[in-house]
């Protein structure tokens, strides 16, 4: 039980670098690392937006929000990819083999495509002005 605890929060400790890698890399750009001083969500958002030749300036309330939104999610109770995870856990898997069950899930467009489906929803909006 100890060794997956530990196993849960070292892996919960990189989500946030493993996603700014992947958006790092999608658009092309230099990976830059994670920094032991900042908080969860501040590390996030400059590992995804700090280029390599220019620091990146962490504005506290878009750490405010990005740790809100962080929260929301995990705090998302039962869909498909966290049942998927539980169900996975349930059968005594380790923590990193019931995470990629869950991404595996998480993969569909019933599930994952609704954070696109927002995303795009957003882009229309484009302005506070038009809510």
């Amino acid at each position: 039980p100890q060794q997956r605890m530990i196993a849960s929060v070292r892996l919960i400790s990189k989500v946030p670098t493993l996603a700014a890698m992947a958006y790092k890399y999608s658009i092309g750009q230099a990976f830059v690392y994670p920094r032991n001083d900042l908080s969860y969500a501040a590390n996030f958002l400059r590992m995804c937006f700090c280029v390599p030749c220019e620091e990146y300036k962490i504005n506290p309330v878009l750490a405010r929000a990005m740790d809100r939104i962080f929260i929301l999610h995990a705090d998302h109770e039962q869909n498909a990819s966290t049942s998927t995870v539980r169900l996975a856990g349930s059968s005594g898997a380790n923590p990193f083999a019931c995470i990629a069950a869950g991404v595996a899930c998480l993969w569909g467009p019933a599930h994952g495509g609704a954070n696109e489906a927002c995303l795009k929803m957003l882009q229309e909006i484009n302005s506070v002005k038009r809510i």
